[in-house]
């Protein structure tokens, strides 16, 4: 497990190879957070990571947004999440739903992108199957910019968690995982 002091060492390459998955398939919030170096804690480079995503210009978050896969979705069914949000979906049972479960899934989903055109985005790992269910239905009455602004949140909770993992050596694949996460809101 790589110490804070590791990390602030790296040079920027690696410094962005080493978290660049804490933000899905967005290495960019990474590789522009490096200047900040050196974090004196988890908190602070998490912090760091967070307005880097919250300064970037709208597309760029759009993108971020886009990157996330539909919950229990297409990508989810084929195998083809990246191991973090396999992992994540799995801890909220997203894995293991009924047919009738899935068939509301997707439906949610699409309405969810039709209203927004991004997916619906919610940590899983701090939600249950039941309330993710309830979160996709009341928020599809939220207007687009409190969607938007929610769903920047919630991967800044999900990227929390991610770096959690990395400090404390827990691999997406492992069979290790924590249950009790070290996040606290803004």
């Amino acid at each position: 497990m790589p110490s804070l002091a590791e990390i602030n060492a790296l040079d920027r390459r690696a410094f962005t190879a080493a978290l660049g998955h804490l933000f899905e398939h967005s290495p960019w919030v990474a590789d522009e957070t490096w200047p900040r170096r050196p974090f004196s804690d988890a908190a602070v480079l998490h912090a760091g990571l967070c307005a880097t995503m919250r300064g970037a210009d709208r597309s760029r978050q759009l993108a971020l947004i886009k990157a996330h896969p539909d919950l229990a979705g297409r990508l989810a069914q084929q195998n083809q999440l990246t191991a973090e949000s396999a992992k994540e979906q799995a801890s909220a049972g997203l894995n293991r739903l009924s047919p009738e479960e899935m068939l509301l899934f997707q439906r949610l989903n699409d309405d969810y992108r039709a209203r927004f055109g991004f997916p619906f985005i919610i940590c899983a790992r701090l939600t249950a199957r039941e309330a993710i269910l309830v979160a996709m239905e009341s928020r599809l009455a939220n207007a687009p910019e409190r969607e938007f602004q929610t769903a920047l949140g919630e991967i800044e909770k999900i990227a929390r968690l991610r770096l959690d993992d990395h400090l404390l050596g827990v691999r997406p694949e492992s069979n290790l995982w924590i249950q009790a996460a070290v996040f606290s809101p803004r």
